[in-house]
């Protein structure tokens, strides 16, 4: 699954497309200069159940990890999926 990255200089987003139609979408925004903060997770009915939510946040937590960032996860998906991968605290704010 191809996860792409779009990031002006205060809001970016991690998607997924599918035949040219955006399927899945997680925003986040800039707070400063070392953390982001994930504000919102959608993902298209039709691939409910497939883990393109959790590859949506992995994808942040490798982004946050090469750019020497701490994350800030408001949105309810992205808060349940830190609290269950212990192996993503070390870019948890």
């Amino acid at each position: 699954m191809d996860i792409q990255h779009e990031h002006n200089s205060k809001k970016g987003r991690f998607f997924y497309e599918l035949d040219g139609i955006q399927k899945a979408e997680m925003t986040y925004s800039q707070a400063g200069t070392d953390k982001i903060i994930i504000d919102h997770t959608e993902v298209d009915e039709s691939l409910k159940g497939q883990g393109i939510g959790y590859e949506l946040v992995e994808a942040s937590v490798a982004y946050a990890r090469n750019h020497e960032l701490k994350i800030v996860p408001l949105c309810p998906f992205a808060a349940a999926v830190f609290k269950k991968k212990s192996d993503y605290s070390d870019v948890l704010f």
